[in-house]
């Protein structure tokens, strides 16, 4: 029995540290895979020391958790305290009750009720932005209360109740009484209910999601932003450095636990046979000697004198303003896709710092840019839409563009500030979600593509739609894991317009897919890159500028290779000005500077996708980096974009079409 009570356990830590043990060993990779091992590699960790945008997010996350956790359990053991001297019952139960709340209340309804309070209080005063650091420290500090709570209550209910009352009775002051009495008794419970909290704000992203604003942006969230491209392996790299530290914490923790049991033993030991009264009264007369422990008082008010401190460091850090620092900066808000700009990794331009410098050069006052980053147009659009926050610049894709247009959520661009809009093909201007060009300026492009493994699949399957329903590759499929792309290619297949609001095709659509699913190994969005990479999966639809990547990280058994599909789908991500703008002429000149043709060709090269910037796409340099593949791929030769792109491009649909697109969706996905 012992012996299978040990292989039980074994096989439960596996399960638990083996996806971490994987993420440790790639971290250390040579090659961008989570398939294959090119042998041991600090490339990763010095890229990420070279990634100014993660260390930000990754300072703003420790900042934030260590001021809630502090602040909570300072505030947490005060009302522990506080429940403990209630006598009612019914009082205990609905302070229990009231406690209990925020733990057991799904994230996304705390996060949702905490933004909108939020939303609301900020209209109320006239506030032109309701989210910000203060909002996200509010929002922790009440999701790590009743942690701590909950870890400091048992420690009061196991501490002789008398015994503060008999440090007063004995010459003490109340506050004295707590700090020398109650507090060391209650130590293990605050230090355990303060390390609960700061890895909790740590971990999370739901809560912090809804009430973030621009400018601040965390960990969590700059992950979850990079699922527009593969995540690097420098969040492998980011969080084996965390998994270090944590873990070092936690022994920390432990060893101090240890000494502090090995020290009451001992206390235990050392004490005369006496009633619990004297002993009391003993221990009372001591706490109550302004002599004794002298020192180790001053050194208890130096050590929070220090975490005070530096409390109070972080907070000015971030609370404070650049605008007080410096009176004369601007700030740009910025809210675009992850990884959607070259940041300064990899030997690419850091284009954010790069304009704050050639604004001030060119127009002598500093500029500070808050880039903030999100996954999905919808996602844009509803943080938008709550008026919570304020941003200058976005880039949504086109139909998202035709919505915010109908719904009055752009400013007319003024194209005098923005010179460098020559560049952009005139093929590229006119396209129908803004067919007068008045509120959008080109920014990506790219062409919905099918990507296989030529070492798999035969040369003459490699044709059409047809391939991803070719029962000769079941179990080896990739379908996209979004109702609107993977509805587009039974659609294309079946000769039907993507953009349809008949039922009966779109249901058609469902039949397709259903009769596609047994041949699929899995519906992916991010996930098909290491997939495709090592092999697993041979076939996948995909963005066609992210077949590059692939290329380049797969293992040396997999030969990927693209073509597209007749008809497929295009779109174009496009840079507008949200009506909420705050700054326009600062916003058009960011524009401005993006369209310069060295800023544009890094982005280019960054991205991986089509630029619609005929300097890029002229470039000898751009040319030289993609190489001849990639740019015959990204670059089609096509007679006329403009009709190309308009007859083939997802449109912004109907509420009644997207709620029947959504619900065929769960009809699919739960067979």
């Amino acid at each position: 029995m012992k012996h299978l009570s040990r292989i039980y356990t074994a096989i439960i830590m596996i399960f638990l540290f083996a996806p971490i043990a994987v993420l440790l060993v790639f971290s250390f990779n040579g090659a961008n895979s989570l398939s294959v091992m090119s042998g041991f590699s600090l490339h990763w960790y010095r890229e990420l020391l070279r990634d100014s945008n993660t260390l930000i997010s990754l300072r703003n996350t420790l900042v934030l958790a260590l001021s809630s956790a502090f602040i909570a359990t300072v505030m947490g053991t005060g009302a522990a305290v506080g429940i403990d001297k209630l006598r009612s019952r019914t009082a205990l139960t609905v302070y229990d009750t009231v406690t209990n709340i925020p733990m057991t209340n799904p994230d996304i309804i705390t996060g949702i009720s905490l933004m909108l309070m939020f939303v609301f209080t900020g209209r109320l005063i006239g506030s032109t932005s309701s989210l910000n650091f203060a909002t996200m420290l509010i929002a922790h500090i009440t999701f790590c209360l009743p942690y701590v709570i909950l870890q400091v209550l048992p420690r009061l209910s196991q501490m002789d109740r008398a015994l503060p009352e008999a440090a007063m009775d004995l010459g003490c002051t109340p506050v004295r009484a707590f700090f020398k009495v109650v507090f060391p008794e209650i130590m293990p419970g605050v230090l355990t209910g303060l390390i609960m909290s700061f890895t909790l704000s740590v971990d999370d992203f739901v809560i912090s999601y809804f009430t973030a604003g621009n400018g601040f942006e965390t960990l969590p969230i700059r992950i979850y932003s990079m699922t527009k491209k593969t995540v690097t392996p420098k969040m492998y790299a980011l969080a084996t450095i965390i998994f270090f530290t944590i873990m070092a914490l936690l022994i920390i923790n432990n060893v101090m636990s240890d000494d502090q049991r090995a020290q009451a033993r001992e206390r235990r030991k050392a004490r005369l046979p006496m009633s619990s009264t004297a002993d009391m009264l003993t221990d009372a007369e001591t706490v109550a000697s302004p002599a004794k422990g002298r020192s180790r008082k001053l050194s208890d008010r130096g050590k929070l004198a220090v975490v005070a401190c530096l409390i109070a460091v972080c907070l000015l850090l971030i609370i404070v303003p650049p605008a007080l620092i410096d009176s004369d900066m601007q700030t740009l808000n910025v809210y675009n896709w992850g990884e959607y700009i070259a940041d300064g990794s990899e030997e690419f331009m850091d284009v954010v710092s790069e304009f704050e410098d050639w604004y001030y050069d060119n127009y002598g006052r500093r500029v500070n840019v808050n880039y903030t980053t999100y996954a999905t147009n919808e996602d844009m659009y509803a943080k938008l839409k709550s008026g919570a926050v304020s941003y200058d610049v976005i880039v949504p894709s086109d139909y998202m563009i035709a919505r915010l247009i109908e719904e009055d959520m752009l400013l007319e661009i003024d194209f005098g500030n923005i010179p460098n809009y020559e560049n952009i093909g005139e093929e590229y201007r006119y396209l129908y979600f803004d067919p007068e060009a008045r509120y959008s300026v080109p920014y990506i492009y790219n062409i919905n593509a099918i990507i296989y493994d030529a070492n798999v699949v035969d040369e003459e399957d490699a044709q059409g739609w047809d391939l991803l329903w070719n029962p000769k590759y079941a179990g080896k499929i990739l379908q996209y894991n979004n109702p609107r792309d993977a509805f587009g290619t039974a659609m294309y297949k079946l000769g039907i317009d993507a953009n349809t609001t008949d039922p009966d095709e779109w249901n058609r659509a469902l039949e397709e897919l259903l009769r596609q699913r047994p041949l699929v190994k899995a519906y992916v969005m991010d996930e098909v890159f290491n997939l495709m990479e090592s092999g697993e999966a041979a076939i996948a639809c995909y963005y066609g500028g992210d077949y590059f990547l692939m290329s380049d990280a797969a293992s040396e058994d997999v030969d990927l290779q693209l073509y597209y599909p007749d008809p497929t789908c295009y779109f174009m991500d496009s840079m507008c000005i949200p009506s909420c703008c705050q700054n326009k002429e600062l916003a058009e000149i960011f524009i401005n500077f993006l369209l310069e043709e060295d800023v544009a060709v890094q982005n280019a090269e960054y991205i991986s996708y089509s630029s619609p910037n005929v300097l890029v796409q002229e470039s000898e340099e751009y040319a030289d980096y993609m190489g001849e593949e990639a740019m015959e791929a990204l670059y089609p030769e096509i007679d006329d974009f403009t009709e190309l792109y308009n007859a083939n491009s997802f449109r912004n649909q109907d509420s009644a079409t997207m709620d029947l697109m959504n619900s065929l969706w769960e009809a699919l996905k739960i067979q």
